[in-house]
């Protein structure tokens, strides 16, 4: 029953995943460097990524390859001036 909180929204192709059990499904970041961007996400954007039940922190699928695209951008940004 407790098997896992990653659900799919009617509609919607978010996926919830908890942040202890990311790494089940996706081998990048690790759990560090995903924990990392949690405790910075009011300064790095991350904030848009995660979702917090009580004590639990949820990170959506799609926000998150979506905050990936968006460094990319703003990296590529800087690079061509």
């Amino acid at each position: 029953m407790g098997q896992s909180i990653s659900t799919r929204a009617t509609g919607d192709a978010s996926c919830l995943i908890p942040l202890t059990r990311w790494n089940e499904f996706h081998v990048w970041p690790p759990l560090g460097g995903l924990r990392h961007l949690v405790f910075h996400a009011n300064r790095n954007g991350f904030d848009s990524v995660i979702r917090r039940v009580g004590r639990r922190v949820l990170i959506d699928e799609t926000a998150f390859f979506r905050w990936v695209e968006e460094q990319n951008s703003h990296d590529a940004g800087g690079d061509q001036a």
